[in-house]
């Protein structure tokens, strides 16, 4: 009986480390996704004329803070990880 406690119990534990793990993934791939967005529309507006350069410095400027915040939510997801 108290072997099976003890597995119930660890397992139910390990469920809770992959949800964490899982976040941070998944976090972290969003970050990184934003990132290359970001890289692209700068290329852009080094590309382009006056009017649309400043739409595509705009949009970098964006996803430079989604990517921020993707960052930030995967950082504190991996800190909960070991919990």
């Amino acid at each position: 009986m108290k072997k099976i406690v003890l597995a119930m119990i660890t397992t139910a534990l390990c469920s809770v480390s992959f949800a964490q793990v899982g976040t941070t993934v998944k976090e972290g791939a969003k970050a990184t996704a934003e990132k290359a967005k970001e890289a692209g529309e700068e290329v852009k507006a080094a590309a382009s004329s006056q009017p649309e350069k400043t739409l595509h410095k705009a949009k970098a400027k964006v996803h430079k803070a989604k990517a921020h915040h993707h960052a930030e939510s995967a950082k504190d997801a991996a800190k909960d990880i070991p919990k």
